[in-house]
């Protein structure tokens, strides 16, 4: 494979890893910070969906912009708005400030979320873009473990002392929730250093006229290209032809992807995992050394997806997927259900969703929707359903702590099974195999077909 697309690759794929640290990052902080500014239910809700209220934002203005002026603009960006973000949230001097701050850190991730899997699937060769866009839900998924790991080792240095200092005593010592926070700075600052020898994607200068620089940009760096539509059919293109249009049958997927990916409750358990396993009767502390469990699973099964994404496909990976999370979810359920000596095995049933989800709707759902729009559109159509994404992401956040609250864990995890179960239907019926087809190939096939 290219060492030097390999690189690119996992330069972009940074600003996931960045996503996932930000989204797992709150998990250890919710009971501290709920605790400090004497938060209800809403409140905490409202904590963990504030950065996707952001997302939803970063998403809507971010698909024109990169169409507009570039992926790698949008990218320095957005990881300009993580070190302000990190960085605020650590110095946050009240609960509103600490909000604002969590918003535009959501920003942040709302623009990765969707300009990294579209650059790196434009600067992929045909036959490994699954490989390198799933290195993308791989920094995801190292981002959530680093964060994991931080927030444990936060909590020790917290616990155990061992340095001096104010910053050590404002950040690790009393309120040590802000230490959580601005562990994050160390890799925003590895993100941006990477982005300096990254190029543009010679697709987008193709279609803005540069067709010299993207001639050499694609010769230096051993990029596959077609040419893409006509700069004339691309002025043409509007939001209506994309949901009306030609188009319109690879749009919804790529909306239902982004949906059923969220409200499976992946994200519940991302966001609010130490106050499940408490709701199981594992303590703080062994609640966070869970999250790392859970977040190795996360890493280890997204290499599954890496190796066979390019060899089986997407349409099976995401059939099998389907299957094993709702079953995951019925065995979470039970096992609340049942209680006793069984809640110690809803570990045992989280750990399986995760792993089904981590080689399947993780990976797979950005694979597929950053490959089946042409290269005019694909800014704009990314840009809906990656905010159809962000809005039942959102959703879920605020709504999952009051529904545990006002319910219980067995009829919760009940719900996200029963919502899940059409999906299979979908996925057999719907979705084509794009496994190996360039996407110029994907783009004909739309036309032809429609």
């Amino acid at each position: 494979m290219n060492l030097k697309i390999v690189f690119i690759a996992f330069a972009a794929a940074l600003a996931g890893f960045l996503f996932g640290f930000d989204t797992a990052v709150i998990s250890g902080t919710v009971a501290l910070v709920k605790a400090q500014f004497d938060l209800s239910d809403a409140g905490i809700g409202w904590f963990v969906s504030s950065a996707l209220v952001g997302a939803i934002s970063g998403v809507v203005f971010s698909g024109y912009l990169s169409d507009k002026y570039g992926r790698k603009l949008m990218l320095i960006i957005s990881g300009l708005l993580f070190f302000i973000s990190a960085m605020g949230c650590a110095i946050s001097g009240s609960f509103t400030e600490l909000v604002l701050y969590r918003l535009l850190g959501g920003v942040a991730f709302g623009i990765a979320s969707m300009v990294s899997p579209l650059y790196i699937s434009e600067i992929s060769p045909a036959h490994v873009r699954g490989k390198l866009v799933s290195v993308y839900q791989l920094a995801i998924t190292a981002g959530i473990l680093i964060a994991y790991f931080s927030n444990y080792w936060t909590s020790v240095v917290h616990q155990d002392g061992g340095m001096d200092g104010f910053v050590f005593e404002f950040l690790y010592k009393d309120e040590y929730w802000r230490g959580m926070f601005a562990n994050e700075v160390f890799p925003v600052l590895l993100f941006l250093g990477c982005l300096l020898f990254i190029p543009q994607s010679p697709r987008w200068l193709m279609i803005h006229g540069s067709k010299e620089k993207a001639k050499q940009i694609a010769e230096r760096y051993k990029i596959e290209y077609d040419q893409p539509v006509h700069k004339e059919e691309k002025e043409q293109m509007n939001f209506f032809q994309l949901i009306r249009g030609v188009y319109k049958r690879p749009m919804y997927i790529a909306i239902f992807l982004m949906i059923f990916s969220q409200i499976c409750g992946i994200n519940a358990i991302i966001y609010y995992g130490p106050t499940i396993l408490n709701e199981a009767g594992f303590t703080l502390g062994d609640a966070l050394g869970g999250q790392v469990t859970i977040g190795f699973v996360n890493v280890l099964f997204t290499f599954v997806a890496i190796y066979t994404i390019d060899k089986w496909g997407r349409k099976p990976l995401l059939r099998f997927g389907a299957l094993g999370v709702i079953l995951s979810l019925l065995m979470i359920s039970l096992m609340f259900f049942i209680g006793g000596s069984f809640d110690s095995y809803v570990i045992v049933g989280i750990l399986l969703f995760i792993a089904c989800y981590a080689f399947s709707l993780g990976p797979v759902q950005f694979v597929v929707a950053s490959e089946i729009f042409p290269t005019s559109i694909r800014g704009r159509a990314l840009t809906i359903s990656t905010l159809f994404l962000w809005v039942t992401n959102a959703i879920v956040g605020q709504v999952f702590p009051m529904i545990l609250a006002g319910f219980n864990a067995p009829l919760t995890f009940l719900l996200f099974a029963l919502v899940c179960m059409p999906g299979i239907w979908i996925i057999k019926k719907y979705i084509p195999e794009t496994k190996g087809k360039s996407l110029e190939e994907i783009e004909r096939f739309w036309n032809e077909k429609f």
